[in-house]
């Protein structure tokens, strides 16, 4: 920001000079009618035209400087805090549970650096020479300057009134604005539903709904601005031209030259011209102002965080202790009072009932989910202890609900990191077993998999995200229904990465509801209603699970078939 800020600076002279400049015109006609008349000299006037014309060049030039160095702030702006921005937008849905936020802040972040490059952003900095042409215009007669001080206490009441009015329609606006954007995001989401059961047309009606309120707010927003931005623009005309009669009476009276008639009316119009423009593009300077405001809050709070000392990435051991956690946002725990530990090489089947905490715990063991009370630790150490760029490194997650990016199998695998190893990359994909899978696509590695992976099968996403989950060798991996969308072989292959995992010296967590998942796991822990209802060794714990099962004491089975796993 230091950047624009000195960029602001050198616009603010340009300015200056620009404003010294269109004092030019005034002075040229005053000259022209107290001078060259009545002298009746057209080399007097020649030497004028050629002054004039040169500080023209003058201004034309430093007019387009000054457009040059606001395109090129907004640039700055772009490039100095872009990556800050992205990075706040797709964390916004974890750090406040809306995922609105994250689009709201890119909102706001392309609505100040195109107002940074409008043309309405010069007009706030030749505002404050209003008071300069006040001064002259009371140079050239005192009933000049106050006709003049007097327009100006207007237009500025007009750009209050503006101001206002922007104020208070604004979250209004932005409010309706998230929820028609959540509306259509939803819709895309899930074309493929929408399109199979007809939904369209039930969608669309719901979604006009709540765009013809949008539109009305706008519309109400822009007759409000438009009828002050009209206000002011008329009666700067007639203000202008209440001079030229002013200026009459007064060479009628021998109170001023004939020169002031024009040269007032002249100095008059570039005097109010920025309050004019001002009030034209307030809307977007207020729009800008509350946009500027929510980026440097959120900026300010990820800046907040310390980076932790480096610590040596985990190898050990995982304890947890009387972990609660719930969504970000949201008061009270969904799962309570979690415990248990793991150690290198082992893998946990996280199994019970629907909606018993399972994928909750899921995200609460990677990060996604802030821990209300208890603890979560790697060789002692909770999660936070590393750096974001270090976690990665730590952490491999397969969720529940598959979501590739657009881009190559080898990005989505890699994570889309520029330094990405090809070997580790292939590695990745043997120990997840969908090498020979890659291998028979048209592009292997290369091949484009389109937004959100919509070129491949589930199942193919599935193992695909599974590579991801594993590539870098993270010393925990947890798996959210790793199985679901797997044919036979694919539960083949997933056993396979299980005891990968397990010989790499890693820990892997399975959130299971199909038996196959278990087969490659040592440890079972049951949730109940968010709650540990059972955790331990696989041998001791299922036939406790299969027990209770038959004698009706769980509410409903904690897997399908839990006695195939167990057999």
């Amino acid at each position: 920001m230091l950047k624009s800020r000195h960029g602001l600076i050198a616009v603010g002279l340009a300015s200056a000079l620009i404003n010294l400049l269109y004092l030019t015109s005034s002075l040229f006609m005053l000259q022209v009618y107290d001078r060259v008349i009545p002298s009746q000299s057209i080399a007097t006037l020649v030497a004028l035209g050629l002054l004039v014309a040169g500080l023209y060049l003058f201004q034309a030039a430093f007019e387009i400087i000054r457009s040059r160095m606001l395109t090129r702030i907004g640039g700055i702006f772009d490039e100095t805090i872009a990556t800050s921005v992205f990075g706040a937008a797709v964390k916004a849905p974890i750090a406040s549970g809306r995922a609105h936020d994250g689009l709201t802040l890119m909102r706001d972040f392309d609505r100040v650096r195109a107002f940074l490059s409008s043309t309405g952003l010069p007009a706030f900095f030749d505002l404050p020479w209003l008071p300069f042409y006040i001064a002259i215009s009371f140079l050239f007669h005192p009933l000049i300057g106050i006709v003049a001080m007097t327009g100006s206490f207007i237009l500025l009441l007009f750009a209050y009134l503006t101001h206002a009015s922007a104020q208070k329609s604004s979250p209004v606006i932005a409010g309706v604005t998230i929820e028609r954007d959540k509306l259509l995001g939803a819709a895309h989401r899930n074309s493929d539903v929408v399109e199979a059961m007809g939904m369209r047309a039930d969608l669309a009606s719901a979604w006009s709904r709540i765009n013809d309120r949008h539109r009305s707010l706008l519309r109400n927003r822009s007759d409000t601005a438009n009828a002050y931005a009209t206000a002011s623009k008329i009666f700067r005309i007639a203000l202008q031209s209440f001079v030229l009669a002013v200026g009459a009476v007064l060479v009628i009276e021998n109170k001023a030259s004939g020169g002031i008639i024009i040269a007032a009316s002249i100095l008059l119009s570039r005097a109010l011209a920025p309050a004019e423009q001002a009030i034209a593009n307030w809307q977007g300077f207020v729009l800008c102002r509350q946009s500027l405001a929510r980026l440097r809050q959120t900026l300010a709070d990820d800046a907040d965080h310390v980076a932790p000392m480096a610590l040596p990435l985990p190898k050990a051991a995982l304890v947890v202790e009387n972990l609660s956690s719930a969504p970000p946002g949201q008061s009270g725990s969904v799962i309570t009072n979690v415990s248990f530990s793991l150690k290198s090489g082992d893998a946990l089947a996280v199994i019970g009932p629907s909606a018993s905490g399972k994928s909750s715990l899921a995200r609460a063991l990677t990060g996604i989910w802030p821990i209300a009370r208890g603890s979560f630790r790697l060789d002692g150490a909770t999660l936070d202890r590393w750096s974001e760029a270090e976690r990665k490194n730590i952490i491999g997650y397969l969720p529940q609900d598959i979501e590739l990016f657009d881009g190559t199998i080898a990005q989505n695998v890699a994570r889309f990191r520029a330094d990405a190893d090809a070997g580790a990359i292939v590695e990745a994909a043997k120990i997840a077993d969908v090498h020979e899978l890659i291998l028979r696509l048209p592009d292997g590695y290369e091949s484009e998999i389109g937004p959100g992976g919509s070129m491949l099968s589930a199942g193919q996403r599935q193992r695909i995200a599974l590579a991801r989950a594993v590539f870098g060798n993270p010393f925990l991996v947890v798996l959210d229904e790793p199985n679901s969308n797997l044919d036979a072989d694919g539960e083949i292959a997933l056993t396979k990465t299980i005891l990968s995992i397990r010989n790499s010296g890693a820990i892997a967590i399975i959130i299971a509801h199909r038996p196959s998942a278990l087969t490659g796991v040592d440890q079972v822990l049951l949730m109940v209603e968010g709650r540990v209802a059972a955790f331990g060794a696989k041998s001791d714990v299922l036939p406790k699970i299969l027990r209770k099962n038959q004698q009706g004491e769980l509410r409903s089975s904690p897997l399908a078939v839990v006695g195939e796993a167990g057999e």
